[in-house]
C-alpha cells in the first residue's frame, strides 16, 4: 500500500468519526472545521508514517504549500473538501503540482482526498480536460478520492 492510499485510510476513519463531517457549514466555520479537520489528519500521519509529510514548501520561494508531499512515491495530496463545488482550488493545487516538478522534485501524481460528490464534479468536461493535460503535457497523474 502506498503512504496516499493509507493517508486516505486514515483520513476516511477521522472523517467517519467527525460529528457532523458531511454537513455543509459555509464561509468561516466550514473553514475553521476544515483546517481542525487538516491538523488532526496532519497529526495522525505523523504518528502512522513516523514523521511528518504534511505542509511541504516545495513551490518555490512563496507562501504555497501543499497540504501532504511523499518525495520518494512522487505523490502530492490535497486535501479538497469542497472539490464538490463550484469554485475550488483545483486549478490551483495543480499549478502547485506543476511548480514543484520544475523546481526538480519529484512529482508523478497528484491525489485530491475530497468530500462525497468531489470525484464526481472532477468527471465534468472541463476539468477532465485539465486532468488529461496535466499528464500529456506534464506526465502527472491524477486521482480523486471520495471520502
Amino acid at each position: 500500500m502506498q503512504k496516499f492510499e493509507k493517508l486516505y485510510e486514515i483520513a476516511k476513519d477521522l472523517a467517519e468519526k467527525t460529528y457532523g463531517f458531511l454537513d455543509t457549514k459555509g464561509p468561516g466555520i466550514g473553514n475553521h472545521a476544515t483546517n481542525q479537520f487538516i491538523s488532526a489528519l496532519g497529526a495522525k500521519a505523523t504518528k502512522e508514517f513516523g514523521q511528518d509529510y504534511s505542509e511541504k514548501n516545495i513551490c518555490g520561494p512563496n507562501s504555497l504549500l501543499v497540504d501532504f508531499y511523499f518525495p520518494d512515491e512522487g505523490v502530492i495530496v490535497e486535501v479538497a473538501l469542497g472539490l464538490k463545488n463550484s469554485n475550488t482550488e483545483y486549478e490551483k493545487d495543480i499549478l502547485k503540482a506543476i511548480m514543484a516538478k520544475s523546481l526538480g522534485n519529484k512529482v508523478e501524481k497528484l491525489v485530491f482526498i475530497t468530500k462525497l460528490g468531489g470525484a464526481k464534479k472532477c468527471n465534468q468536461p472541463g476539468r477532465v480536460a485539465v486532468k488529461e493535460w496535466l499528464l500529456s503535457a506534464h506526465k502527472i497523474e491524477m486521482e480523486v478520492m471520495d471520502l
